[in-house]
């Protein structure tokens, strides 16, 4: 199945843009809009799905669509006008075209909830979940401002992960440009006058050479294993199997484990709070939670709260038993079950949460920042130290 952007022509002659999902080819998709008496101009196969990201659409521009339909639904506009603003507003891109599809389906019958289910991949099961509750309750408007402000609070903690690491990120970068640097133009120059002088090289000179050989002469083998490492990788990502343990493992590094765990619990309560703060019921809300953390261990936990709950347990005992919730999170459950407030709670306690993350991320890149520093220091002085051990023992044998 692919996707496809067309251009088609309805029965008064007005010309408009849309996309098609999960279709088979463009005489597939002429006979779909023959049924609601539309012709085909023109189509664009688009593959099979749309990327957020670099040349997709960024999280920041669903954050900030998010925000404007909350806007316009408060100000007593239809859900078609809002819709109809925010596309005009778009002057080009995937979103444009997106939301133009979204209002046409709602004007011929869809649900908000099924015309945004579409596009799952882009909107999120959360965005999903938190439309359904504002449709079924009448709240439309009070779950699309929660919407944007979950977006908006994942945003700003995916972005101080980020930021975090940009400088040990770019510390790894210069200090491998470095070494290959050395290891390319520095050790030939040195092998050739050892040669020339008949000087023996010690072991970790030979290394050095090795090295040499492999970048200079082996670089298509070494480009085609990096490419073949990488598409193994893509590859195992689809694996349940494969994501399972990869996600367990995450928990288990030894520096890393503590603030991946964090990171994945913030989301998932944040959820969990703004999703019943709607009225989505408990069961459904840890449902949703679990699918939107995107984590196999917490996706597991997700059902063990549910089962939990429905055998009568409270919110608070059910996370309790799961020590990846950090002990103030149940406290506050506890209480705001009690005072009926559970979603302010918790939201107070994932509020916590994020700060410790940020503690923690300064704590970690106080600790990295000169160990990287000494790393490549070291790393730089043994080749050094490896280019000139034969210097020395030349130099001592003519003494």
């Amino acid at each position: 199945m692919a996707i496809y952007e067309y251009t088609a022509r309805d029965e008064t002659g007005a010309v408009f843009n849309g996309v098609y999902e999960d279709i088979n080819s463009v005489s597939a998709l002429k006979s779909e809009l023959a049924k609601i008496d539309c012709r085909l101009v023109r189509a664009k196969k688009r593959g099979t799905g749309f990327t957020t990201g670099k040349g997709g659409i960024k999280e920041a521009d669903i954050v900030a669509f998010t925000f404007k339909f909350a806007g316009m639904c408060g100000a007593g506009l239809t859900i078609i006008q809002c819709l109809e603003t925010l596309e005009n507003q778009i002057e080009k891109g995937t979103l444009k075209i997106i939301i133009g599809d979204i209002k046409r389906n709602v004007q011929n019958g869809s649900s908000l909830k099924d015309a945004f289910g579409k596009y799952r991949q882009i909107f999120s099961d959360f965005f999903l979940g938190m439309i359904e509750a504002g449709e079924a309750g009448g709240k439309l408007t009070e779950s699309l401002e929660i919407s944007a402000q979950y977006l908006e609070k994942k945003a700003e903690l995916s972005n101080k992960i980020k930021s975090a690491f940009v400088y040990p990120i770019i510390v790894l970068v210069m200090s491998f440009l470095v070494i290959t640097a050395l290891i390319i133009f520095v050790v030939p120059t040195f092998t050739k006058i050892y040669k020339q002088l008949g000087v023996p090289l010690p072991f970790a000179t030979r290394v050095l050479v090795f090295f040499n050989l492999a970048v200079t002469q082996w670089w298509p083998v070494l480009i085609g294993v990096a490419i073949g490492t990488l598409l193994l990788i893509k590859y195992l990502k689809k694996s349940p199997s494969f994501k399972r343990w990869w996600d367990y493992s995450k928990y288990r590094l030894p520096i890393f484990g503590k603030l991946n765990k964090l990171t994945a619990s913030s989301g998932f309560i944040r959820s969990f709070a703004m999703l019943i703060s709607t009225g989505v019921p408990i069961i459904k809300a840890f449902h949703v939670a679990g699918i939107v953390v995107s984590n196999e261990k917490m996706s597991e936990i997700s059902v063990d709260l549910q089962k939990s709950v429905q055998a009568g347990n409270g919110v608070a005992d059910s996370l309790r038993k799961h020590d990846v919730f950090p002990p103030i999170i149940s406290q506050l459950a506890s209480s705001g079950e009690q005072a009926g407030v559970l979603a302010l709670m918790l939201n107070k306690g994932v509020d916590f949460m994020d700060k410790d993350i940020e503690r923690m991320l300064n704590s970690l890149l106080i600790k990295l920042e000169p160990i990287l520093t000494l790393g490549t220091g070291a790393i730089i002085g043994l080749i050094l130290l490896a280019v000139y051990m034969p210097m020395f023992d030349y130099m001592s044998h003519l003494k």
